[in-house]
């Protein structure tokens, strides 16, 4: 798996910054693509927005947002899209990847609001928790990197039942500091098992600064401990985290794990229960914001003449119709009546 670099990209050990041409599409996309995500991203934005508002409002218990996290989620959404072979176990700030994915804004309304409908737990557990197996997903909780070691049991299960599937686990960088990431990514590099570790770095466990998690700079060159390879990606552009994880994907079906540290930005706090204030310096989040995603994409799209800005304006009310129409169905319905809650207990 070749490592990419660019002038004044930094790399420590085995890990490398993973970067793309500027200038061409990588491998495998096309424009059509790039709108289709768009798209997808903006649509995921406006209900992560209305989902914090109505937090406010006392209509949404709890929520912990995806906003600067998107262009990773997605970006290596798309790539495992167009292998069609993938499967997906992503952590609790992970909202625009299942969004993407095809849970619908009904459905994430529902979820969030806790009423009957709900995909994952028919309102019954924290927002999105559980699978979602037509979408190829499962998160069972909160569990900080509990979705690791069952992500790699779940890879060993495919591989014995004779499938190609590529498993993808995503979790922030605190959960690196936890036991089972190492015994989640020991065990997988032991056996060659087809995981994409997946760790969207925004440099904060909750109010724990990197600096005060890890003695290292890097997350991804903690790889070379289990013998797989490590790449730093920058996780705000999305197209650099497709092509980092389309590579990822060949090696990890062909020789084994790969750890993918992207390097993203929490423009919010941590849930609706933090204050971010308390423990961020002041002008940081406004200086990260330069680099939303949202923004960004729409601006190449426009600079590329893929889009128009009347284009742009018109998938922006698109997305902001269908949350309006999600909110207004999902704030309508009814909680899951209390006989059905032993319900999906021990089986489906």
């Amino acid at each position: 798996m070749p490592r990419k670099r660019t002038t004044g990209a930094q790399a420590s050990g085995d890990c490398a910054i993973a970067t793309r041409s500027k200038t061409k599409l990588p491998k495998g996309l096309e424009t059509a693509d790039l709108v289709d995500y768009y798209t997808r991203l903006v649509q995921a934005r406006t209900l992560d927005e209305r989902i914090w508002a109505l937090n406010r409002q006392g209509k949404v218990p709890i929520a912990a947002s995806s906003q600067g996290h998107e262009a990773a989620q997605l970006g290596s959404l798309l790539a495992a899209e167009k292998d069609g072979d993938c499967f997906l176990f992503p952590y609790y700030r992970d909202l625009a990847l299942k969004v993407a994915a095809g849970l619908t804004p009904v459905q994430v309304m529902m979820s969030f609001m806790g009423k009957a409908g709900d995909p994952y737990s028919n309102g019954r557990q924290f927002p999105l928790q559980g699978a979602d197996l037509p979408h190829k997903i499962i998160q069972i909780s909160n569990v900080v990197a509990a979705g690791l070691t069952q992500s790699v049991g779940y890879a060993l299960g495919s591989r014995m039942s004779g499938g190609e599937t590529v498993v993808f686990v995503y979790f922030g960088d605190g959960a690196t500091s936890q036991g089972e990431t190492h015994e989640a990514m020991n065990f997988a590099s032991i056996h060659k098992l087809p995981v994409i570790f997946i760790c969207e770095n925004n440099r904060y466990a909750i109010s724990t600064p990197q600096t005060s998690q890890m003695g290292v700079e890097e997350v991804a060159t903690r790889s070379a401990a289990y013998g797989m390879p490590g790449f730093t990606v920058d996780g705000m552009d999305l197209m650099s985290c497709y092509e980092a994880t389309r590579e990822a994907i060949t090696h990890a079906r062909a020789q084994g794990p790969v750890l993918l540290e992207m390097m993203v930005e929490r423009f919010m706090s941590h849930t609706t229960d933090d204050d971010d204030r308390r423990y961020r310096p002041e002008g940081e989040v406004e200086r990260a914001r330069e680099r939303d995603p949202v923004i960004t994409l729409a601006q190449m799209l426009i600079d590329e003449k893929i889009l128009t800005q009347k284009q742009v304006d018109a998938i922006a009310a698109e997305a902001l119709r269908a949350t309006d129409e999600a909110t207004d169905i999902a704030d309508s319905s009814s909680p899951p009546d209390a006989s059905v809650l032993h319900e999906s207990v021990y089986g489906p």
